[in-house]
């Protein structure tokens, strides 16, 4: 069996992957694929990503399989609902979506495999259909934390776990190390590692306190490979093996000069510069926000300040530099970024 999880991106929609997680990754029989959205057009691009996975396993003779789409925390509009019914029955998929939001009643009505509870919580809902349909945590030992992302998620106020879900949500939402974009995989293990560590300390006294000061030491933990370093700088040794590893996808150039392009990453300085230092046949770094500033670096061999005053109206240093790309379109999907910044560099220095 292909399980194919598609879910939220805050608490609630990765508490519904953490138990998925749990609940299959022992079983042999059955490989689950994980994909992440907001709400909007991504949606809709991260259904087709699974259609085409579909697509893809079946070209690769595994016909016998079978494969199920499961969508959790994410409400589906009556015409994405249609689509999707389409599309699972052009490939044999069966689909299962499990939600509790009240603006998905009336696509809920229209197929019998969308259910909707709008009194629980998606991780609570999903906690319920495993115990059912997979013979889940029959000894209860998730009950506890799935309890408290109920609480916060549909705020039971006056429930004994409502303040540590509550550092929960924080956690999560403020878990922007790895970027989404550029390494879903590895953002999505992150913020299970931390959701896995909010079981550990739901059980303990005063655990949303505990919680809440290890936190810092907690995201160390995860980032920490063989030395010991402040956090900021184990965060950019590990995304930098990420970008090595991605560099050919990423590159980008300008007259002649090979850069690397990241999205939204942050930490400019300590980023751009540890990447040029391992890779020292890349000539700048370049990371762009979704509102179009970018941050540009180089180690002495490209003069960045005269590349963000052509293509940004910018300036800087000649190592360190950042302007405005005014005409920027954002996208959920790094390539089209990617090609829209290429393009855009290539017109301004025609």
């Amino acid at each position: 069996m292909n399980i194919y999880h598609l879910s939220h991106i805050d608490l609630d929609g990765y508490g519904c992957q953490y138990l998925t997680q749990n609940c299959f990754s022992t079983q042999k029989e059955t490989q689950i694929e994980s994909y992440n959205a907001n709400y909007g057009p991504e949606v809709k691009a991260r259904l087709e990503e699974i259609i085409l996975s579909i697509k893809r396993a079946k070209f690769m003779g595994k016909d016998n399989i079978e494969h199920i789409i499961l969508v959790t925390d994410l409400n589906l509009t009556p015409k994405e609902a249609k689509w999707l019914e389409e599309k699972a029955m052009e490939v044999g998929a069966k689909i299962q979506l499990l939600d509790h939001h009240g603006s998905g009643e009336k696509t809920s009505q229209q197929h019998i495999w969308y259910k909707l509870d709008t009194t629980k919580c998606a991780t609570l809902i999903t906690y319920e259909w495993l115990q059912t349909h997979h013979n889940f945590d029959k000894e209860n030992n998730f009950s506890k934390i799935v309890k408290a992302i109920n609480a916060i998620d549909i705020w039971v106020s006056d429930d004994e776990l409502f303040e540590f879900g509550k550092v929960g949500l924080g956690m999560i939402s403020g878990a922007r190390e790895i970027n989404r974009t550029l390494f879903p995989a590895q953002d999505r293990a992150l913020k299970l590692s931390l959701i896995d560590s909010m079981k550990k300390y739901v059980e303990k006294e005063n655990g949303h306190i505990q919680l809440d000061n290890n936190l810092h030491q907690l995201k160390k933990d995860f980032f920490k490979q063989n030395e010991d370093n402040t956090k900021d700088n184990l965060v950019a040794i590990y995304v930098t093996q990420l970008l090595s590893r991605d560099k050919k996808r990423l590159t980008i150039e300008y007259r002649g000069s090979k850069g690397l392009l990241g999205y939204n990453l942050g930490n400019t300085s300590i980023l751009g510069n540890t990447f040029l230092v391992e890779n020292p046949d890349f000539d700048f770094y370049m990371d762009i926000n979704y509102r179009g500033n970018f941050s540009l670096r180089s180690n002495n061999k490209l003069d960045v300040s005269k590349m963000a005053s052509e293509i940004g109206n910018g300036g800087g240093h000649p190592n360190a530099s950042g302007g405005k790309i005014k005409e920027y379109r954002d996208s959920f999907v790094y390539s089209d970024i990617k090609a829209f910044v290429q393009t855009y560099i290539d017109e301004k220095t025609e």
